[in-house]
């Protein structure tokens, strides 16, 4: 019989639920499962967890005395086991529903002391602190500032301390919302990208009510939640930043792009050649980092218009005569050269125009080079 998926709500991404569940899966032993009820726990809601321990355990055929050689290994258990039961969750996870928050319930309905969208007004420093303090409560903060323990609270790392070695900024933990200005919200929320780290195993210690202890830590799959829970955050409260995922720039704020141009962004950071990664990385970084002014796009600019001019054969090739008008705009203008003769008085939307038609000429010239080295016929 099937899993009835209905009651589960999803507070992942699905592709980290099913790489973190396939990763357990590979795991020999008795462990796996200590493992899979604390990513069911932490994953999933709707009591995920309680169903997989109510699954039957295993039955090794071995441990049937009246099995026979014949039939010891067609042993079909009656119902799922929990392998069976883990490992059809993990395949069928594009099918689980994502936590979202409940619909407008009759005070929000109605307009009593909400938002006209039905919401009450977003404070985001706040919902980052209790974002934060959701990471910290599962662990995901005690490699970095280690966790109390009633046997051992000896030489814990300064969790202010911690944080003002790479902000620069004292008195930062425990938090303080209200008193951050934009600049510290924003320092924090790239700070705690490269703190965090996922607990893969946890064990309860009941000794003077002490709690969870975690191991086996693992900032992968913790920067990639975080990421997925801060950029959800700043998008329902109204800020056109996110985390990069990818890039020179990755785990810090940048500017939001539509999906196409993300797209794009994507397709060349993977694509490109290893010889002119790094330019390309540095251009993406230059431009759309959240505090790029206009010759931060310039630069972003010249280092494109670099790749391209090595690539000038290549696109002469392709395009004949008309490539010079590919670097004409950026000669003629104050772009590339800086020269006395070249016009400056254009609106900054210009660069941006500019800076994405190259790095699409880019690509083009990436999937221009691919096609090269292909076997004929294909």
């Amino acid at each position: 019989m099937s899993l009835d998926l209905s009651n589960y709500e999803l507070s992942w991404p699905t592709e980290l639920f099913v790489a973190e569940g396939e990763r357990i899966l590979r795991i020999s032993g008795s462990s796996w499962e200590e493992q899979a009820k604390w990513l069911l726990t932490e994953a999933l809601g709707g009591g995920a967890a309680l169903d997989f321990e109510e699954a039957p355990a295993h039955r090794d055929p071995a441990d049937d005395p009246w099995a026979t050689t014949a039939n010891r290994w067609r042993h079909v258990p009656s119902a799922k086991d929990r392998c069976d039961w883990f490992e059809e969750l993990v395949m069928r996870a594009p099918e689980l529903r994502h936590a979202v928050a409940p619909r407008p319930y009759w005070p929000q309905r109605h307009g009593s002391g909400v938002s006209a969208g039905g919401r009450a007004e977003r404070d985001a420093p706040e919902d980052f602190a209790r974002l934060v303090g959701d990471f910290a409560e599962n662990g995901y903060l005690a490699e970095s500032f280690g966790r109390y323990c009633v046997d051992d609270h000896d030489d814990l790392p300064d969790a202010s301390a911690v944080i003002e070695r790479r902000l620069g900024t004292p008195g930062l933990w425990p938090f303080a919302p209200q008193t951050w200005d934009e600049d510290t919200f924003y320092g924090l929320v790239e700070v705690f990208h490269d703190l965090v780290s996922r607990p893969r195993r946890r064990h309860f210690h009941s000794y003077g009510g002490c709690g969870w202890h975690h191991s086996e830590f693992h900032n992968g799959p913790a920067r990639i939640l975080y990421r997925w829970r801060v950029n959800r955050l700043l998008r329902e409260a109204g800020i056109e930043y996110e985390l990069a995922a990818e890039g020179e720039d990755l785990g810090r704020l940048v500017a939001v792009t539509d999906d196409a141009r993300s797209e794009l962004v994507h397709r060349v950071l993977h694509d490109s050649p290893l010889g002119i990664t790094a330019g390309v990385r540095h251009a993406i970084a230059l431009f759309r980092g959240r505090d790029a002014s206009a010759d931060s796009k310039r630069s972003a600019i010249f280092n494109l218009g670099r790749v391209l001019e090595e690539r000038r054969a290549l696109i002469k090739e392709h395009l004949g005569k008309d490539e010079g008008a590919l670097f004409e705009i950026a000669n003629r203008f104050d772009l590339r050269h800086r020269r006395a003769d070249q016009r400056g008085d254009y609106d900054e939307a210009f660069l941006d125009w500019i800076f994405w038609w190259y790095l699409a000429t880019v690509e083009l010239t990436n999937e221009l080079i691919a096609s090269r080295s292909l076997p004929s016929g294909n």
